[in-house]
């Protein structure tokens, strides 16, 4: 696949004049997909596809398009050269961009991640086996993933990994299930055996008659999963750059006013333990560790080579969104398998939905509990808890009400598959917290 995107840059190359300039971004995948009902095989499919992204520069004019590939380079030439045309002609017609920033600095790299995925078929022997006896939903997204980024001055990118990513349910009745996932690089069967035992574990749980407590501020226990859906509303804008500038971010205070978090909150955008690209779509490359958040403090942003250019800063290297790609939160001292005892009587929370600001300013959000959330007392799980709403500020949870992070930290990668696979990952810890404010 390498070969066949140098191929295509060297193509693209040639039909380039001598007043232009190009950039491309190279995105493929080759994925089985398989998905589970019932704990029975419903559907299983092969996707291999292949995008390029194409842009076209002359002086500060610019313009780009993308197209799908075939995968066979005489096919693909034809279609490109149709793709260039088109934006050669649109060019003249276009303003001049004061924010362009390129990439003229060759900064050539090669990323490959070692395949060490069992066959397709061999997992899914595995999660049958697994979940014999339980109802089991869910999906499997198993192959390598490619990116790739190409331009005029003879820079080439390259980066290419094999993922797996299980996401599946255990349903119990009505709205009461348990969600788990696990996903990596290397499947190990004794570790996914170790997470369905859990599961059905707390599936067993869920049989019992649930209980509704009242709203109200509660000790509570967030898993890895819970918690990065609040570390993920970080990504909402809240460490963009630009966002910080024109006062939009969730995080604003932090560098306005100094708010701090707790100091064991430390936050960074680690390109090289992540799974994703050390690159970005205009040819910057990532630090191999940007720290955004040290000791509680906001210490860096995410700075895309547009807010560079318009700010008169340094690009770090992140893409158009300013989002992180490659989430780790650093761990803390509490032991995992002491969780439920420190938190003694409380909310065990194992999975945060429908999150959103509730106001941006102070960094408050809401949002629902949902399946495999339990009511806790004396360090025992007692009771499955009916779903409830919380409205917090991060500002709090992760501030002054933050008790511990636990030692042990978490894998997760993303499992959006909209239009391709996303490369995305968080390693987190779980924490425990103190007046998690509850109000439905």
């Amino acid at each position: 696949m390498q070969r066949y995107f140098e191929q295509l840059a060297a193509h693209v190359g040639s039909r380039i004049q001598s007043d232009e300039q190009f950039k491309c971004w190279f995105s493929a995948e080759a994925t089985d997909f398989v998905r589970f009902n019932r704990s029975a095989l419903r559907q299983s499919g092969h996707v291999r596809q292949a995008f390029l992204s194409l842009h076209l520069i002359a002086g500060r004019r610019h313009c780009s398009a993308s197209t799908a590939l075939t995968g066979d380079l005489e096919a693909d030439r034809p279609t490109l050269d149709r793709l260039i045309a088109s934006l050669r002609r649109q060019l003249p017609d276009l303003p001049d961009d004061p924010h362009l920033l390129i990439a003229s600095e060759v900064n050539a790299t090669e990323q490959a991640v070692p395949s060490q995925l069992p066959p397709t078929a061999a997992i899914v022997d595995q999660v049958l086996r697994a979940s014999a006896g339980v109802d089991l939903v869910g999906i499997l997204a198993s192959g390598p993933v490619y990116r790739g980024f190409a331009n005029s001055f003879g820079q080439r990118n390259w980066f290419e990994a094999a993922t797996f990513n299980l996401d599946w349910s255990l349903y119990q009745s009505r709205d009461k299930a348990v969600k788990s996932s696990y996903a990596g690089t290397a499947w190990d069967e004794a570790a996914f055996a170790e997470r369905m035992n859990s599961a059905i574990a707390q599936l067993e749980i869920l049989k019992r008659t649930p209980v509704t407590v009242k709203p109200g501020a509660y000790r509570a226990y967030l898993t890895p999963t819970a918690m990065s859906e609040l570390i993920g509303m970080f990504n909402w804008e809240g460490l963009s750059e630009k966002s910080l500038r024109t006062k939009q971010s969730s995080l604003r205070r932090m560098r306005d006013e100094g708010v701090r978090l707790h100091p064991s909150i430390n936050l960074t955008e680690d390109s090289a333990g992540g799974f994703a690209p050390g690159f970005q779509g205009d040819g910057f490359i990532k630090p191999p560790r940007l720290h955004l958040l040290e000791q509680g403090a906001l210490t860096g942003s995410m700075i895309s080579p547009r807010s560079a250019m318009e700010y008169g800063l340094t690009t770090n290297g992140a893409g158009a969104a300013e989002t992180m790609a490659a989430i780790e939160l650093a761990a803390g001292s509490l032991p995992m398998a002491q969780a439920l005892a420190e938190l003694d009587t409380g909310i065990y929370i194992s999975n945060l939905w429908y999150l959103n600001f509730s106001d941006r300013a102070n960094c408050r959000i809401t949002g629902m509990t949902r399946f495999a959330t339990f009511w806790v007392e004396h360090g025992e799980i007692v009771a499955p808890l009916n779903v409830m709403r919380f409205d917090d500020s991060l500002f709090r949870l992760l501030g002054d009400n933050l008790l511990a992070l636990t030692a042990e930290r978490e894998l997760l990668l993303s499992s959006d598959s909209w239009g391709e696979r996303a490369t995305g990952s968080a390693l987190l810890p779980g924490a425990l917290v103190r007046d998690f404010n509850f109000v439905l």
